[in-house]
């Protein structure tokens, strides 16, 4: 019989790291189904594909002297967090053995991660998850470090992330998802990633502002008025996000199976009215149908259906886009009354998105919903007349932002004292910028002085035979901005 219709229950040992040969088999993969082996390697390639994405979104946001340091950062995330997974990240997240806080080091190495049934799912084995939640980890600190645009070093910012993904993303994944952890046990909901990945991840870029300080020519009541300079970046990071949510969302099933097409469907549903609400909120005040604004929205819909994304109906995925998208939007505000030059939003949409997520998935988690992938019991929100889980879902949020906020900071502190790792360029450099001084290369080879040319005061009068579908002109420098 097929290995891939039929499964043969595991039985070797499950109460501590094995890699599966205790099991006396020759063929490991007979305690498993092909189609989900299929389903969660796709998944883990289309979470690859989101953290270029997300480099491309904050890049077209920015200036563009700093467009390409953001991509560049976005693809270090990967790199760097991908080699602290393998080395520690894996075992000290979804070790088999371990305290209600952190895992431990029984699968430093990787070793022993093989065949196992994972502590995810028994439908997949340790080696399979490891590759799937990999990626997870990879893109946290990716979305948190956005908050050094314009100001931040690459070194730094490359020790920040490995050091960031050990002491907090690991802790608080495995509080989140491992079945040690306290949060799991308390009983909170989080399917995809609401504390561990958005909550955390804004946080510290929260943090990561503060820490920095704000850039020069920042004004507290204004901030840095620019326009973001390359919108058609924005697009395309978005359609990455968009697409790749699928597999963040719909793999977070860790099968194929029915519970993992919901999580789709309402993933797809909540991003849809999420970008059509941000646009209309930003439609009532500039009568302009923003694109950078349905962009926003179509994340904040994203972030916030993340933990609920395989706990609610379609319905509700509607409540997530509309209330995430209108949460999130008039989050931004915030930085101006903190007086935090926090640059790109990201604390304004995955952390208040991550919490709106949070909080919706307690009044809204359906225990006929998680039970469609054929074993899963929850008791449900309050639509199932579970009152208390708001109260857990409250808990998480409150812990994973604490904790990642704090520990940001002392992170970022202890980091400025060491010789060689402080944190921002010089002024000097902020004004040529951070592409330059710190790439030697640029993400244009040509940069506009002005948006109009009608801008342009030209030095001298040139004759009206020598002008060429402009009024004016100019001979002057260009400028990076």
């Amino acid at each position: 019989m097929s290995a891939s219709l039929y499964v043969t229950p595991y039985n070797g040992t499950t109460d501590g790291a094995d890699a599966g040969y205790t099991t006396d088999v020759t063929d490991l993969n007979q305690f498993y189904e092909g189609g989900d082996f299929a389903w969660i390697m796709t998944c883990s390639a289309l979470v690859l594909l989101m953290i270029p994405g997300v480099g491309f979104f904050y890049s077209g946001l920015a200036r563009r002297k700093s467009a390409l340091s953001l991509i560049m950062l976005s693809m270090l995330s990967i790199a760097v967090v991908d080699f602290q997974w393998f080395f520690w990240g894996y075992s000290l997240t979804f070790s088999h053995t371990g305290s209600s806080f952190i895992g431990d080091l029984s699968n430093f190495g990787l070793m022993k991660t093989l065949a196992q049934p994972s502590v995810g799912s028994t439908k997949i084995p340790d080696l399979l998850f490891c590759l799937y939640q990999g990626m997870f980890a990879a893109i946290t600190p990716a979305l948190a470090i956005g908050a050094a645009v314009d100001r931040a070093r690459i070194l730094p910012c490359i020790v920040f992330m490995f050091v960031w993904a050990t002491i907090v993303y690991d802790p608080i994944a495995y509080w989140t998802w491992n079945a040690n952890g306290w949060s799991f046990v308390m009983g909170g909901l989080d399917f995809a990633g609401g504390t561990p990945v958005h909550i955390s991840s804004g946080a510290a870029a929260l943090a990561f502002s503060v820490m920095i300080g704000k850039r020069t020519g920042y004004a507290k009541s204004a901030g840095l008025p620019y326009r973001p300079h390359n919108v058609t970046h924005i697009v395309l990071g978005t359609v990455f996000l968009w697409v790749g949510w699928f597999g963040f969302n719909g793999g977070s099933a860790l099968a194929a199976n029915m519970r993992a097409v919901m999580a789709c469907i309402v993933t797809h549903l909540a991003a849809s009215v999420g970008g059509i609400t941000w646009c209309l909120l930003d439609y009532r005040l500039e009568k302009k149908w923003s694109v950078v604004g349905f962009c926003s929205g179509a994340i904040a819909g994203l972030v916030a259906i993340t933990p609920g994304s395989g706990f609610v109906t379609p319905w509700a995925a509607v409540i997530f886009g509309i209330v995430g998208s209108i949460g999130c939007n008039f989050a931004t505000k915030l930085k101006f009354l903190m007086g935090v030059d926090e640059a790109l939003d990201i604390f304004a949409v995955h952390g208040i998105g991550g919490i709106i997520g949070n909080l919706l998935t307690g009044l809204f988690a359906a225990d006929y919903i998680a039970a469609l992938d054929g074993f899963t019991a929850i008791p449900g929100g309050w639509i199932n007349h579970n009152y208390v889980q708001l109260g857990y879902q409250i808990a998480d949020c409150v812990a994973g932002f604490s904790y990642s906020f704090v520990l940001t900071c002392v992170i970022l502190f202890l980091m400025n004292l060491i010789p060689g790792l402080s944190l921002r360029v010089s002024a000097e450099m902020e004004e040529l910028g951070v592409d330059d001084d710190q790439l030697g290369e640029f993400a244009y080879d040509y940069v506009e002085l002005q948006r109009h040319t009608s801008d342009i005061i030209p030095t001298t009068e040139i004759p009206a035979s020598g002008r060429a579908g402009s009024s004016k002109s100019s001979e002057g420098p260009e400028k990076m901005v």
